[in-house]
């Protein structure tokens, strides 16, 4: 019976490390979700910013030929929106260039879980001798 209760017990502690490790590839992929998720809309605003400083641009050449401070205001809002634009495209790139990969962190649990088991095993074996339980 001491054999069924270590392949019980075996069974369960794997069931508990697959559990655990589910869990957080689920975390990891709720987190890049919703990191991809801000990324497009930071990249949405981007574009929207340098639309509207074409636009602006257009409406500059056509005022240039005009008389007063419109010019003055114009200029600084093409300024504006494209210091922005520019600002936020360059943010997202560098977001998307320091992502981590896809699971990372769940693949770095996994190999501790194995390095473990593999001392583990070591260890038994340079003891010469099998585990058996109290139960005997």
């Amino acid at each position: 019976m001491a054999i069924l209760d270590s392949i019980r017990h075996l069974s369960a502690t794997v069931a508990g490390i697959v559990h655990t490790r589910l869990e957080l590839a689920a975390v990891e992929i709720e987190e890049e979700l919703h990191r991809f998720s801000s990324l497009l809309l930071w990249s949405l605003t981007a574009l929207f910013c340098a639309c509207c400083a074409v636009v602006l641009l257009v409406v500059f050449l056509i005022a240039v030929f005009w008389d007063s401070y419109r010019l003055t205001l114009i200029s600084v809002l093409i300024a504006l929106f494209g210091i922005f634009a520019a600002s936020i495209a360059w943010w997202v790139r560098k977001q998307f260039s320091q992502k981590p990969g896809l699971l990372s962190h769940s693949l770095q649990e996994l190999e501790k879980d194995s390095l473990a088991l593999r001392r583990h095993d070591s260890a038994a074996v340079a003891s010469g001798a099998p585990e058996t339980s109290s139960a005997q």
